[in-house]
């Protein structure tokens, strides 16, 4: 699994684990009057936090910093990673909605494909935000550049070993300062 799509599937799996308890678990034994069945809820959206207005021409170089240094890539898929949970959220309570539940994904896909463009302007205008047009000039220049490309290409290997070079580190570091915490506390007589 590529970090690109390990990002993907934490957030599709922080969405869908902050629906409620309903969704989450089977329902209580059904009262002897048959009730009318209830689709499991799904999480409420956040509002979106007021955006101040960014110059277009910022605006634009941030977009081409984000889409020339491959972070655009690691959005990609999330909107159909968050698609393929929702049949599992749903079905789980229900398994009777799953014919007419593939009928409605396939009709709602325009609208869900269009949502995937939305979070490459949320990051372009936080980088823009962030960064100065000259600063946001530069770096999409860099990322254009043949070393830039480079860079760009070889990204998704280096981020593959750089998580597992982590993985390794913090168990070493984990182990290293625990035990020292336990040398010293040996020290003052207490023992864990």
């Amino acid at each position: 699994m590529t970090p690109k799509t390990r990002l993907a599937a934490a957030v599709a799996l922080l969405a869908f684990a902050a629906a409620p308890a309903s969704a989450q678990t089977p329902p209580a034994p059904a009262p002897a009057a048959p009730a009318a069945p209830v689709a499991p809820a799904l999480p409420t959206p956040v509002p979106a936090l007021p955006q101040p207005d960014v110059p277009p021409e910022k605006l634009a170089a941030a977009r081409q910093v984000i889409v020339s240094s491959g972070m655009a890539r690691s959005f990609e898929p999330m909107v159909p990673q968050l698609e393929e949970q929702i049949p599992i959220v749903v079905t789980r309570t229900r398994p009777d909605l799953s014919k007419d539940l593939t009928v409605v994904l396939a009709q709602l896909q325009p609208e869900f494909t269009a949502k995937s463009g939305e979070m490459l302007d949320i990051a372009a205008r936080i980088y823009a935000r962030t960064m100065s047009e000259q600063d946001l000039k530069a770096t999409a220049a860099f990322f254009d550049s043949p070393a830039g490309k480079q860079y760009v290409a070889a990204q998704p290997k280096m981020l593959d070993e750089l998580v597992v070079s982590m993985q390794a580190w913090t168990q070493e570091v984990s182990g290293f300062m625990m035990k020292r915490v336990q040398q010293e506390m040996e020290k003052k007589g207490d023992k864990f």
